[in-house]
């Protein structure tokens, strides 16, 4: 339920009240009893509005109380953060990645010779390919 609607829902309970107290004292004025009252279909329906709106009011109340647990839980997070922050820092300098070294020519050269022997095996693939076609 929209949290900014609490307002407007909170006036609408409030003017289904008032409409409830009028019918009921006009009702009440025309000689009908309370089982008759009950009954009586504009007087649920104003009753229903009420039931509607009480509802809509706990939907609300729900949210705003799971939006208060969400930031209470997220300033907690932060505050612990913080905490860790501060008893980490001396530790973290000492702690720096090594960098891994250049490969050297002698790699580079290692990489030359792999691919090399690829290209001899699919020269000898394809020339053993050749001759079966030609037999």
């Amino acid at each position: 339920m929209n949290l900014k609607a609490k307002v407007y829902i909170e006036k609408q309970k409030k003017d289904a009240e008032a409409k409830l107290a009028a019918r009921l004292a006009f009702l009440k004025g025309k000689g009908y009893g309370p089982e008759a009252i009950q009954k009586e279909a504009t007087f649920r329906k104003i009753k229903a509005l009420i039931r509607k709106a009480n509802a809509r009011l706990a939907s609300i109340k729900a949210q705003e109380k799971l939006n208060q647990e969400r930031a209470q839980a997220k300033a907690e997070k932060l505050a612990a953060k913080d905490a860790a922050k501060e008893m980490a820092p001396e530790e973290s300098k000492e702690e720096v990645p090594e960098k891994k070294p250049k490969k050297g020519k002698k790699e580079q050269i290692e990489k030359e010779g792999k691919l090399e022997k690829k290209k001899e095996k699919k020269e000898k693939k394809e020339k053993k390919a050749e001759a079966e076609e030609k037999k």
